[in-house]
């Protein structure tokens, strides 16, 4: 199956634009989630470039982040571009195991291949073992406990769209090719 981006944003547009004021929205040169303001009138996750495993990351951070930081830009998250440190990449390593977690989850509801992000290209630095770890497990958590409320109304939404006769199963989810 196609993985148009159209198809996405009316996917989530149509599961989240009523109930939580939030819409999907292409394209910008960067990602970035602006909640409602005085020019617009809803939140706004804004993937980037039209890329559909972009438009999947940004969703998992917004299922990560609470109704506080959904009221701030970015979430009000700290973030270094490209060129971190070896200390900055380990922050950063540390706050996006549960978003490349849900991330992970939602490409395999949707049928599209998921790629663990370093996001520091300038640095030299790809994810490292520890943190593909690290999201293994906090995937294989998810899978057995359950997922934020959110994340699992979208997982579901991908799934009855993209697999609807598959469920999820956790021997999908391995480090093998990853």
């Amino acid at each position: 199956m196609k993985h148009d981006i159209q198809t996405l944003i009316r996917l989530f547009d149509d599961t989240f634009a009523a109930s939580e004021n939030t819409r999907l929205i292409c394209c910008e040169d960067e990602p970035i989630y602006r909640p409602a303001d005085a020019a617009c009138p809803y939140h706004r996750i804004i993937f980037a470039h039209g890329f559909f495993a972009s438009a999947l990351h940004e969703i998992a951070h917004w299922c990560v982040a609470g109704p506080e930081r959904r009221l701030l830009e970015d979430y009000g998250y700290w973030y270094k571009p490209d060129g971190r440190s070896e200390q900055e990449q380990a922050e950063f390593e540390r706050v996006e195991v549960k978003p490349q977690a849900l991330e992970w989850i939602f490409s395999a509801s949707a049928d599209f291949h998921f790629h663990f992000s370093a996001d520091n290209l300038d640095g030299g630095v790809g994810p490292s073992p520890a943190f593909k770890q690290a999201v293994l497990k906090q995937v294989h958590a998810y899978l057995e406990n359950g997922l934020p409320a959110r994340a699992a109304r979208w997982s579901q939404v991908l799934k009855d769209h993209y697999r609807p006769d598959r469920p999820l199963k956790s021997d999908e989810f391995t480090l093998d090719n990853r």
